[in-house]
């Protein structure tokens, strides 16, 4: 809780993983993917509950016994490959009782996010009065630097801008999928996460690892594991 306003955190986590098969409960370090998610939910001064979003119940139970609830399992319906990110959210707060005034969604793919970014990304936003916040990083290769080619290859800038040095480029953003909070009432009108009414959270590059591919997830793995000490 914070300010008054009561705080879900919904972790989603489907069976069905064409990129890398039954990604969230995979072993990470010892540890189910998805157990690193729900322990650094479980370790926030602000969330007041833990669910686990899933249609899968090999999930599901692995998720109870690293210390989140299930309420349900999702609608299959709602597990599809197509099925849009923010539905099982709508889902869960249209269904879950009591109802939250803020919620927090924490994807499994990013197991490197602490519990200081999910409750900084809270407090974030409940300071500037916003309707929702939602985790960036600083890309390590700037758009301004980018280019797409015309049909005889000639190279076209992406941005305007014309930077001899890294230091001049203005600096740029990009979802790093880690932390997505908002208000439970807003999220449910509006359907998405990001607006014109969405602030951003910074995280460092080294927290912002999002499972996507077998890479991902030793990469994960490796930095988990201590080896980058």
């Amino acid at each position: 809780m914070i300010d008054g306003k009561t705080v879900l955190a919904i972790i989603p986590a489907r069976g069905g993983s064409k990129g890398v098969p039954r990604k969230n409960i995979r072993d990470v370090a010892g540890k189910p993917l998805i157990a690193w998610t729900i322990e650094a939910a479980n370790q926030s001064l602000l969330v007041d509950r833990v669910v686990v979003s899933t249609d899968d119940q090999e999930i599901a139970d692995t998720a109870v016994r690293w210390g989140a609830e299930v309420p349900f399992l999702r609608p299959i319906e709602l597990a599809q490959d197509s099925t849009p990110g923010i539905l099982p959210v709508i889902h869960m707060l249209t269904e879950i009782l009591p109802h939250y005034d803020l919620v927090v969604l924490l994807q499994p793919t990013s197991p490197l996010r602490s519990v200081e970014d999910i409750d900084g990304a809270i407090a974030l936003m409940v300071r500037h009065q916003a309707r929702a916040c939602v985790s960036v990083v600083e890309p390590d290769k700037s758009p301004y630097w980018m280019y797409s080619l015309s049909s005889s290859m000639e190279m076209i800038p992406l941005l305007k801008g014309d930077y001899a040095c890294r230091q001049d480029i203005p600096p740029v953003y990009a979802l790093n999928g880690a932390v997505y909070v908002a208000e439970s009432e807003w999220l449910q009108k509006t359907q998405a996460f990001v607006t014109q009414e969405t602030i951003g959270y910074i995280m460092p590059k080294e927290r912002s690892i999002d499972i996507d591919t077998e890479t991902d997830l030793a990469l994960s793995n490796f930095v988990l594991s201590g080896g980058l000490k």
